[in-house]
């Protein structure tokens, strides 16, 4: 199979592993194909292919079809051999189970967060029906800051937007954050989803990044910004634990007019000190 799509596929998964964020099988990968990309390569499909249990409900994606990434596959190898790591699959009619039309040809299943990735697709989808890309990737640096900042949106957003101009422009809707929970199941699946609701990254906590976007290049840039500004605030941390200078509340407001994005006031409070991680 070799189609734009494909080659995207694959790319996102090698620049990813580049980077260092997909350890041995860690991270996944899911993109909501469109109509037209199914039509492209619907003589490859098998529709004969058994149905199994999601493990959640997803109505709204009935008859859908998406490409993920294989449970206990490496992103390294994706680009090496695409149809032994990644797999189509079909939702069927009423949302609660799938099969598998094309990939995984040496037997396997789709990521085991799959329910996470069809429960968010499809609050995304309810959203924008643009946004077709979810992306797990477990960045160092952001991983770190979740054992030393507070589990607390607002305040992880914040710290992050003062480290680059460009965090606020590129994420205005800030970053939502999950503690720490199993992966893999539904619990987490539903917390994910309340922030995919109106934001486009959560932070796992002690596990790793989600993220969402248009296409593949949207979803990696906000994980790589997100990443970079991680850690440039490690750095600082190593050096002290506060900021002599930063963004100020006015500095965010200025670039909100000046980029005409729209950034919630709950991420510009006055700061009472000047320590890392407080308000």
């Amino acid at each position: 199979m070799d189609t734009k799509l494909v080659r995207d596929f694959k790319k996102i998964c090698s620049d990813g592993y580049a980077l260092g964020w997909h350890e041995r099988n860690g991270g996944n990968l899911s993109y909501r194909m469109k109509d037209c990309e199914v039509e492209e390569v619907k003589d490859l499909l098998n529709e004969d292919a058994e149905w199994r249990e999601i493990g959640t409900e997803v109505p709204d994606l009935k008859n859908e079809y998406f490409m993920v990434t294989g449970s206990g596959k490496y992103f390294r190898n994706v680009e090496l051999d695409f149809e032994d790591n990644v797999a189509i699959i079909r939702v069927n009619e009423d949302g609660t189970k799938y099969k598998i039309v094309y990939g995984l040809i040496n037997g396997g299943k789709p990521t085991s967060e799959l329910p996470t990735h069809l429960m968010n697709l499809e609050v995304l989808k309810k959203r924008d029906e643009g946004l077709r890309v979810v992306y797990h990737a477990h960045p160092a640096n952001t991983v770190a800051l979740t054992f030393v900042l507070p589990l607390d949106g607002e305040i992880f957003t914040r710290e992050i937007w003062e480290m680059e101009t460009e965090c606020p422009i590129v994420f205005p809707k800030g970053i939502g954050v999950v503690e720490w929970m199993v992966p893999g199941g539904r619990d987490i699946a539903v917390k994910t989803c309340e922030i995919m609701k109106t934001q486009d990254v959560a932070v796992w906590y002690h596990h790793g990044i989600f993220v969402t976007g248009h296409d593949f290049d949207e979803a990696f840039g906000l994980m790589h910004t997100v990443e970079k500004a991680a850690e440039m605030l490690v750095k600082v941390m190593s050096m002290s634990d506060r900021k002599v200078n930063t963004i100020t509340p006015e500095g965010f407001r200025k670039i909100a007019v000046d980029f005409k994005v729209d950034l919630d006031e709950r991420y510009l409070y006055e700061k009472t000190s000047d320590r890392i991680g407080e308000r």
